[in-house]
């Protein structure tokens, strides 16, 4: 109280005003200094709250700091993460004043770069792609393509460039990959990715061939409804039983020799085999083995799934960004068409050998009747 008396009774006295003016300007100063401070703290990335909205996948710090402007990572509905790439400059300009501010001292790892593919789902149709891309995307250290960009079979002639220019960015350490199920079974394809990078990783979804030709006889079907019927496709002769292999849904399911033609370029620990029915039966499982083959830690677990019995599949629980349940969409696990049983097992006695061949390439039995 004696403080403050003293204050007001010399207000007036000039060196006691200069004083004061001295003193406003010093906090003025300070906490402008706290202001600047803590937007530069901000700007840093520390946004921890961006983490709780994250809370099924407790993504790395790190992920938040895509972009190399330390702007958080947005998720867009897809769950690819998204660098808010506005304002690039004034997050890399905040911190050119002061060397010791920047992230790390390579300042490499916060940067999220395009770069070609190091991981591709190559096949096959109808085997289950789609379902283990939206799988897999749930890992915090996979960036995947959402369309099937077909580069190595049909846009060749774009260039790498263009390739790299359709990638999501990726930080390091983490894996870029795409799908296209037609490269399992075009010629050209092989030596293509080969070129590319000699240690790129090869995941192939592969169902029982029948089952898999029907499948794609009924998405044909879906798409030019006046289509003769499967038989009339499927034999080339009714009455011999003799089989048109040569018709794109049978010639697709002759899983040895595409696979094959793959092994003269990559070696067998290159290639990784999912079961398309496993995939559904126990997608945890085959989730587990994948993400064993690409070197990452087993973050898809079944704490992810919830089996939907009107689809007859498996169903992400709470895919990214959204807290509503995920199942695939409206054009999968349609009712396949209705095939003679006759029909049916002549294309099994059709397969048998093939599929036999496939096992012992494989290394392992996928159990088709």
């Amino acid at each position: 109280m004696a403080a403050f008396h003293h204050h007001h009774h010399h207000h007036y006295h000039h060196p006691h005003a200069d004083l004061r003016r001295l003193f406003h300007r010093l906090t003025i100063a300070s906490s402008l200094s706290i202001l600047c401070f803590s937007l530069v703290y901000l700007l840093t990335g520390c946004c921890e709250s961006q983490l709780a909205e994250n809370s099924e996948v407790k993504t790395p710090q790190r992920e938040f700091l895509a972009s190399g402007s330390g702007w958080p990572t947005r998720y867009d509905r897809n769950g690819t993460s998204v660098a808010q790439e506005g304002n690039n400059g004034a997050g890399e300009g905040a911190f050119s004043g002061h060397p010791g501010m920047e992230a790390n001292s390579s300042g490499k790892e916060w940067t999220a770069t395009r770069r070609l593919p190091q991981a591709l789902i190559i096949g096959v149709k109808k085997g289950g792609t789609r379902a283990l891309l939206e799988f897999l995307r749930l890992h915090p250290d996979i960036r995947a393509l959402g369309s099937e960009p077909h580069f190595f079979d049909r846009h060749y002639a774009r260039g790498l460039d263009w390739y790299r220019s359709m990638m999501p960015k990726a930080l390091d350490g983490q894996i870029v990959m795409e799908k296209t199920p037609r490269y399992f079974v075009t010629v050209e394809t092989p030596p293509r990715v080969h070129a590319m990078s000699r240690d790129v990783k090869l995941i192939v979804v592969v169902r029982d061939p029948v089952t898999r030709a029907i499948s794609d006889y009924t998405q044909i079907i879906s798409k030019t409804p006046d289509i003769p019927p499967f038989e009339s496709l499927a034999f080339k002769n009714r009455s011999t039983g003799q089989i048109d292999s040569l018709w794109s849904p049978l010639w697709i399911g002759l899983y040895a020799q595409h696979l094959e033609r793959w092994l003269a370029w990559f070696p067998r620990s290159q290639i990784h085999l999912v079961s398309g029915e496993r995939l559904i039966s126990d997608p945890a499982g085959e989730l587990g083995k994948v993400q064993d083959f690409l070197g990452l830690q087993r973050i898809v677990t079944d704490k992810h799934f919830y089996f939907n019995k009107t689809k007859g599949f498996p169903c992400l629980k709470k895919p990214e960004g959204s807290s509503k349940p995920h199942c695939l969409g409206k054009t999968k696990g349609r009712t396949h068409a209705s095939i003679d049983p006759e029909v049916m097992q002549r294309l099994r006695d059709f397969y048998k050998p093939h599929n036999q061949r496939f096992y012992q390439m494989a290394g392992q039995d996928f159990g088709w009747q």
